[in-house]
């Protein structure tokens, strides 16, 4: 599966255009990261448990929209975005999308 966020693939024809395809992710913070992430606050840095769970997150979303595609009949997926939005307090999602299509 090719996934790109450009919309064409160089070098390949688009020959039919599935549509959107999208995979999604809801994660919750944990309270013990919270506190250590609470006093990184304090001193600056980088969060890493946030880091890598947001990476995680990421990844499993792009897999869960792949399947979609998959299971529309698509073999590539153009104009790929992320997006995110609070759920509720401690939990977002993270959301993968773009647009499933037939690459000749």
């Amino acid at each position: 599966m090719i996934i790109t966020t450009s919309n064409q693939v160089e070098g390949k024809k688009i020959v039919k255009t599935i549509g959107l395809v999208r995979g999604s992710t809801i994660r919750a913070r944990h309270m013990g990261r919270d506190i250590m992430a609470g006093l990184r606050s304090l001193v600056g840095g980088e969060i890493t448990d946030y880091t890598k769970m947001m990476a995680e997150s990421r990844e499993q979303a792009l897999q869960r929209m792949t399947t979609d595609a998959e299971k529309q009949g698509a073999n590539a997926i153009v104009g790929v975005r992320f997006t995110t939005s609070m759920i509720m307090q401690n939990a977002s999602e993270i959301l993968a999308y773009g647009t499933g299509v037939v690459l000749e």
